[in-house]
């Protein structure tokens, strides 16, 4: 079944890099990537050390914690991310500058992955979620280095897929994988396709140790000092196409009674920067933009922030936090991010991506679901209206993150009698 796997990889290959060259015509982001997903990583860290992968931002901002912690407990090891995004790359360039190094997953064939593998040459593996890679795993078990998949989990949709490949998935895990599940039944799942029991423990959600850094926060109450000490403030975050338009909408229907409110408004994407400003000028709106170094006026009704990496700080500016890829069918972004602030949040219908933290953060209070833009302005006005009120919630949701923190630790307790007993030589190289 792996000897099928690698021969329907070898033929897929070809069209999966001319899609990310056709990508690379229109979004510089993903132009001099193909070198390093061939394997080519550089440069080199010294060998033993400790990788991790995050596909995307969210899983990024999820690992920070884990990184930081690891880079504590062994700040002789080096530390390598990789990531499948161009946004994730960027993230982990933001959190961690240039003490992390950084690079692409190489694609899942056996040369990219053995290149990869004799640059990096970790002590142990970390990869968040569920990134499954039978090439990868079989390389990482054949050379001996620990792999523990982090804070993972798996739908029961992703469960009857995988049955269908039921030889391959019990290999690929087969080869000493360790996997912290975010849940019981997370756990359970992944016993289902074939992993050791005696391989998998129930570690919680790596997400829930989120901290937002105090500089960032402090930057957010100062701007917001500055710019709009008396209006009521609503934060628009991650949004996607369709969804800023609902936003606007919503934003013209809570300014009717509350004529000062400002709305900050944050695509998700780069790329999408011309088009939202665009939208803003067909509209005929008074906005301030963050990359003309100007901050809203009184007759702004939005601010837009044209930059990357400052979402944190925009929150902690704000009084109620819309979060975006939910009124679409995108799967959500990341709800912790206000919920540590003590916001109240509203979010669309499509939370799946992180739908345990949904589910958690409605049971509290904390977070509201609305299904259309009329929805979501009498949401935000209902808590401009009473401020008791949205404080309130926002704290059940910042008190319920709390209560579900420790997972970093748990996970870091794992790797810990994983690196001793790779203790000396590294791992081995790949075969002549």
């Amino acid at each position: 079944m792996r000897l099928l796997y690698v021969a329907l990889t070898w033929l897929a290959a070809p069209l999966v890099m001319a899609l990310e060259g056709w990508k690379a015509l229109w979004n510089p982001e993903y132009r001099g990537r193909q070198r390093q997903r061939l394997g080519f990583v550089a440069p080199a860290p010294p060998p033993g050390g400790l990788w991790v992968h995050a596909v995307s931002v969210g899983e990024v901002q999820a690992a920070a914690g884990l990184v930081r912690a690891l880079r504590q407990r062994y700040p002789e090891l080096p530390v390598t991310i990789t990531t499948v995004t161009p946004t994730g790359a960027q993230r982990a360039k933001v959190l961690f500058g240039d003490s992390v190094g950084h690079g692409y997953l190489p694609y899942d064939l056996p040369g990219a992955v053995r290149r990869f593998l004799d640059r990096v040459r970790p002590g142990v593996a970390i990869i968040l979620e569920t990134e499954i890679w039978p090439t990868l795993y079989h390389e990482l078990g054949r050379r001996g280095i620990p792999l523990v998949i982090a804070s993972a989990r798996l739908s029961t949709r992703s469960v009857d897929r995988y049955k269908l490949f039921a030889g391959l998935l019990r290999d690929t895990l087969s080869h000493g994988v360790a996997i912290g599940a975010q849940t019981a039944a997370d756990a359970e799942r992944f016993l289902a396709i074939g992993a050791a029991a005696d391989r998998v423990r129930v570690t919680g959600n790596v997400k829930f140790d989120l901290e937002i850094p105090p500089e960032s926060v402090a930057a957010g109450r100062v701007f917001r000092a500055a710019a709009a000490p008396s209006r009521p403030v609503w934060i628009a975050g991650s949004t996607h196409d369709g969804e800023e338009e609902a936003a606007l909408d919503a934003h013209a229907l809570v300014r009717e009674g509350h004529p000062g409110a400002l709305l900050i408004l944050v695509p998700r994407h780069p790329q999408r920067f011309e088009a939202v400003r665009g939208l803003l000028r067909r509209r005929g709106l008074g906005f301030a933009q963050r990359s003309g170094g100007r901050a809203p006026g009184p007759d702004d009704a939005v601010f837009l922030v044209d930059t990357l990496g400052e979402l944190q700080m925009f929150y902690a500016a704000a009084d109620v936090a819309f979060v975006g890829g939910s009124l679409v069918p995108v799967g959500g972004h990341n709800l912790l991010e206000p919920a540590v602030l003590g916001m109240p949040m509203v979010s669309g219908p499509h939370t799946q991506n992180a739908q345990d933290v949904a589910e958690l953060l409605q049971q509290c209070g904390a977070l509201r679901i609305v299904r259309s833009r009329e929805e979501l302005a009498q949401r935000v006005a209902a808590w401009f209206d009473d401020a008791g009120r949205a404080r309130a919630d926002g704290e059940r949701g910042r008190q319920a993150v709390a209560q579900s923190r420790g997972a970093v630790a748990r996970i870091v307790e794992m790797i810990a009698p994983l690196l001793r007993a790779t203790d000396g030589p590294p791992a081995g190289s790949s075969a002549p």
